[in-house]
């Protein structure tokens, strides 16, 4: 469009149409996933491995290596994985799954295989941690939903804050429509969260407050690793199975980055049955 140019009506509805959608869209799964989630056990078990085989799919097809027996090999690594997860037969097993899954994804990989062992490891990332997390009978649904909202908010607070101020873009070769501002705000979004969850005694104040700060950059990295790799493969969304937002991974991108991270930090300070409780407890 020229400078002067008149915004042709459709251009100027675009915008607000698109963020209907995909607030609607948000209205019906967040609830749905707060609901699954606090239920735990099986009923979580199944929406994450649902997610995680969706992530793994899509990852396939973006990078050009999805073939139906990779497919097969991917969801039953998967399944066998949540499976052995969420019995708690030991983690010994489950990450001989996680070796076995990748490996059969680099062999059978027509072309790419690198890319295409990466996306199993993004799978098996994004289930782990999901069921690691939850698993904590103490903690694990407070800390679920500390990183959760956090990501959520970020994505929030990064879209109006990019939208309302603008400014420098943050990294326009990979995602134009980024700004400094956004991620600033969406930062700051994230630090609220974190100061409402110490406001109901859900954790100390300090400790929350760097955990809530460092996972919505980790989230905003998320992203941008998504963005890079569609970048990369010349793809603009990984699928459209959500309105107004694009596929799986274009949604979860942020989080899987975020519980992974935690996941990781609560093992190391709560161990493997307390991995809730060595996120939200300092």
């Amino acid at each position: 469009m020229t400078e002067g140019e008149a915004v042709r009506p459709a251009e100027a509805e675009q915008g607000p149409r698109d963020l209907r959608t995909r607030v609607a869209a948000a209205a019906i799964l967040a609830p749905l996933t707060v609901a699954v989630a606090y239920a735990g056990g099986w009923f979580w078990a199944a929406l994450v491995l649902l997610a995680a085989v969706g992530l793994y799919v899509e990852w396939l097809t973006v990078v050009g290596a999805r073939t139906p027996a990779m497919v097969a090999a991917g969801v039953a690594s998967l399944c066998g994985a949540c499976w052995i997860e969420v019995a708690r037969i030991g983690a010994a097993y489950v990450f001989d799954l996680v070796v076995l899954g990748v490996a059969a994804a680099a062999l059978l990989a027509p072309k790419r295989r690198g890319w295409a062992a990466l996306g199993s490891i993004y799978a098996f990332a994004a289930l782990i941690a999901s069921l690691a997390v939850r698993a904590d009978q103490a903690w694990g649904y407070a800390a679920l939903m500390f990183v959760m909202l956090v990501v959520w908010v970020t994505d929030i607070g990064g879209y109006f804050a990019g939208r309302s101020i603008g400014g420098p873009k943050l990294w326009p070769r990979v995602s134009p429509k980024k700004t400094w501002a956004g991620a600033i705000g969406g930062s700051m979004a994230g630090l609220a969260v974190a100061a409402g969850f110490a406001g109901l005694s859900l954790g100390k104040i300090g400790p929350l407050l760097l955990l809530g700060g460092i996972l919505s950059i980790v989230s905003q990295l998320g992203d941008l690793f998504e963005s890079a790799v569609k970048r990369r493969f010349g793809v603009k969304d990984s699928s459209h199975i959500i309105p107004g937002h694009g596929g799986l991974m274009d949604r979860l991108d942020g989080f899987v980055a975020a519980i992974a991270l935690a996941a990781i930090l609560g093992f190391l300070r709560g161990g493997a049955d307390g991995v809730g409780r060595g996120i939200m407890v300092w």
